[in-house]
């Protein structure tokens, strides 16, 4: 049974609202040690015996936290990787450091997770423009094409998001297994990411579908039945009368 324009705006406001939700437990990790934030983190390391390191150091998006996010130290934009350490530290893994953030981080680590942090905010900014704009989806088809484009929009800036997030995540967790150290990466923080994108890449396609109203197709069929119709009464009508002529 075809969906109502206005049930497709509801449950794409829904899809929407859920990405919103998981995309701020990802970038409020740490912040307070109450569930999920305090089990929201992006890698999880050993760095024991790292200069200037906590035994375990977790990443979230704001802060670099100890055990369980706790001992988190001060929040910073764009948060170098390698403040998790001193400068030039002994025993981190080489790849990790570089001369980029007060010798602490290298040059690839340090452009990847920055402008991933950026890609979140702005992703951040049009999911709340969407959310707003989804408002209007469900006044008509207009509203509904312009939600589909600032959802989609955000769904871009999302995409490339969790793309760097995962790239600079899973190539930080190889360099400390390969100094043989623990390492693993945080479940919740790839699963509020990854299900915020995908939530969100529902909430797109549902709101482009609400953009035809279910009744376009039969009424158009209506129209074109009804007027060959009309043109058949037309002729029938036409050829009586020329035959009463005739015999006239």
């Amino acid at each position: 049974m075809a969906i109502s324009h206005v049930g497709l705006s509801l449950i794409s406001m829904i899809f929407l609202a859920a990405s919103l939700v998981m995309l701020w437990f990802v970038i409020l990790s740490g912040l307070t040690n109450t569930s999920p934030l305090n089990k929201t983190y992006f890698l999880r390391a050993n760095t024991a015996g790292i200069t200037g390191a906590r035994p375990i150091t977790q990443w979230t998006y704001f802060f670099i936290c100890g055990d369980g996010n706790r001992d988190c130290g001060s929040a910073h934009p764009a948060l170098p990787i390698g403040y998790a350490w001193d400068s030039d530290p002994s025993n981190a893994p080489e790849e990790l450091v570089g001369g980029y953030g007060g010798d602490t981080t290298s040059f690839t680590y340090w452009y990847l997770w920055r402008f991933g942090t950026v890609f979140y905010l702005i992703t951040l900014f049009f999911m709340v423009i969407a959310f707003f704009s989804s408002f209007l989806a469900c006044c008509g088809r207009l509203g509904s094409a312009l939600s589909g484009l600032v959802a989609g929009t955000a769904l871009l800036f999302n995409t490339v998001a969790v793309s760097l997030m995962t790239a600079t995540f899973v190539k930080m967790r190889n360099a400390f297994i390969a100094e043989d150290r623990d390492a693993q990466i945080g479940a919740w923080a790839f699963g509020f990411a990854w299900g915020s994108w995908a939530a969100l890449l529902i909430s797109t396609i549902l709101f482009c579908l609400g953009r035809r109203s279910k009744n376009d197709a039969p009424r158009t069929a209506r129209r074109g039945w009804g007027f060959r119709r009309k043109n058949t009464h037309s002729r029938k009508s036409y050829d009586g009368r020329r035959v009463k002529e005739e015999y006239v």
